[in-house]
């Protein structure tokens, strides 16, 4: 995710009134309580027990943004422990009906968890499908801190960091991955794209349905539908890569200047940190005001305006689609094991964003990061060290995504070539997407693997970057000096 440069809509200053709508259920037994995974900054986020092989999920557009979808979300998992009760992550939906293997269940809410208890107890180590009847509620969208984006001529999603449950029940943390087959209903008229490759599309009186599937496993965060009156355009990148991109029809021609760069983007890419990971990729285009773009896996999520305002200089905004697709080896394939993990994700992408601008349009990086250096004890006053960010503010559930854990995490990664050279620094950035690609890691997963790249100790390094409350001296740059300030920033970063 990152954060658009310019004056916010109200709903993304506001401290809303967030999730205000509880799952509305036929209460069938005195509620549960929500279960997490233990998550330091989303104590009920996710799930234990169970471990998610693949979700299918069917929505049935009305051609309107003021009623609720139809939908059916079908979950196929494996149990890691007896479970009388299952609790899987959803809100602001009407559930109908539940079955587990094929049989009715009971079930109610439980916070922002829906909790189903099957007949019989589901043993440990055993396959089990989960079949949920319900509604998936775009009509407050605006309102809310993500979910369902609506655009101006349907809808798209934005699920990051805590609200793919706002669309459909789901396991809904990024240490959970599995295989996503999607499929959207709408009347004639409209176009729907989602995460993977086209599976089918059938037409029957007045209605499409289209269906994808991913050919790699997806955090529930990673999600993406888009419903519009949309072009798909097709084009071809590395290796035959497919490339797709989702516009608004009326605007294919004033974004495809923007749009045929992404081939060389990817090759790009691929010179740095290996192979792409994944089966297509694109950018969707959407007509909404989200005051961010997103890296949902296979189809980012850009804001159109973003390439049409004349005020945003053309190095930046190809900087910015790089960014989105440095995402997708960085927190898509290589997926953060806890949110504290996001400097992961986004120093990253940071990092690759910075050193496009600085070999295609002559930024360099050392300005930028000195820039960083500068600001960097106010951004850890305010967020929190990079690896060990605050909490999310209060009904800001986004807000998580400040600037220690954007600029701030890839000065980590700058001093971190300072420290131990270029050529062992490149070599780690391959081989940590090569090792866990399709998989989660860690911050320690970070360290040891740079300690075992570099042959050096780098504990007391990582201690003090990651986790300092000051921001230790930059080696090579001892005159580097940050400015710590009395009144600390606050609020996300804008970039």
């Amino acid at each position: 995710m990152l954060l658009t440069p310019h004056a916010r809509s109200p709903r993304r200053l506001k401290a809303a009134a967030l999730l205000s709508s509880a799952v509305c259920l036929v209460a069938a037994s005195a509620p549960d309580a929500p279960l997490g995974v233990g998550d330091r900054l989303f104590p009920h986020l996710g799930n234990p027990g169970y471990d998610v092989a693949s979700y299918d999920l069917s929505f049935t557009y009305p051609g309107s943004n003021s009623k609720p979808l139809r939908a059916v979300t079908t979950i196929d998992a494996w149990t890691t422990t007896e479970l009388d009760r299952i609790n899987l992550d959803f809100a602001h939906g009407k559930v109908d009906s539940v079955e587990v293997d094929g049989e009715p269940a009971t079930f109610t809410g439980a916070g922002e968890d829906l909790v189903v208890t099957p007949e019989e107890p589901l043993p440990g180590g055993s396959w089990m499908r989960i079949t949920v009847k319900h509604t998936s509620d775009p009509v407050s969208a605006q309102n809310r801190d993500g979910g369902w984006v609506r655009t101006t001529d349907g809808l798209a999603m934005a699920n990051q960091a805590d609200a793919a449950h706002l669309v459909f029940p789901c396991n809904d943390h990024p240490s959970d991955k599995a295989m996503f087959t999607i499929r959207v209903t709408a009347p004639d008229g409209y176009t729907a794209v989602a995460n993977g490759l086209p599976a089918g599309v059938d037409r029957v009186a007045g209605e499409t349905t289209w269906t994808y599937r991913t050919q790699h496993p997806m955090a529930t965060e990673l999600t993406q539908v888009s419903i519009g009156r949309s072009t798909v355009l097709h084009r071809t990148g590395p290796h035959g890569l497919p490339v797709r991109d989702v516009v608004p029809t009326k605007h294919r021609e004033a974004l495809e200047p923007w749009l045929e760069k992404t081939p060389d983007q990817i090759s790009w890419m691929e010179s740095k940190v290996g192979r792409y990971p994944f089966e297509t990729y694109g950018l969707l285009m959407a007509d909404a005001d989200t005051g961010f773009e997103l890296e949902t896996q296979t189809l980012s999520l850009f804001e159109r305006d973003l390439f049409t305002q004349p005020a945003y200089p053309k190095w930046y905004v190809e900087s910015i689609m790089v960014h989105e697709l440095a995402h997708q080896w960085f927190g898509d394939s290589v997926s953060p094991r806890n949110w504290s993990d996001l400097w992961l994700n986004e120093g990253h992408a940071t990092w690759y964003e910075a050193l496009y601008a600085e070999e295609k349009a002559d930024r360099p990086m050392e300005t930028r990061m000195k820039a960083a250096y500068g600001a960097s004890d106010r951004w850890r006053a305010a967020g929190g060290p990079p690896a060990a960010p605050k909490a999310p503010n209060p009904g800001q559930k986004i807000s998580i995504f400040r600037p220690n854990v954007y600029d701030g995490a890839a000065l980590i990664l700058y001093a971190l070539r300072e420290e131990i050279g270029r050529p062992a620094f490149e070599g780690l950035e391959r081989a940590w997407v090569s090792r866990h690609e399709d998989g989660v890691a860690t911050t320690a997963d970070f360290v040891a693997l740079a300690e075992e790249i570099s042959g050096r100790d780098l504990g007391g390094f990582f201690q003090d970057w990651l986790y300092g409350e000051k921001t230790p001296p930059m080696p090579g740059h001892p005159d580097w000096k940050s400015v710590a300030t009395t009144k600390a920033a606050t609020g996300t970063a804008a970039k």
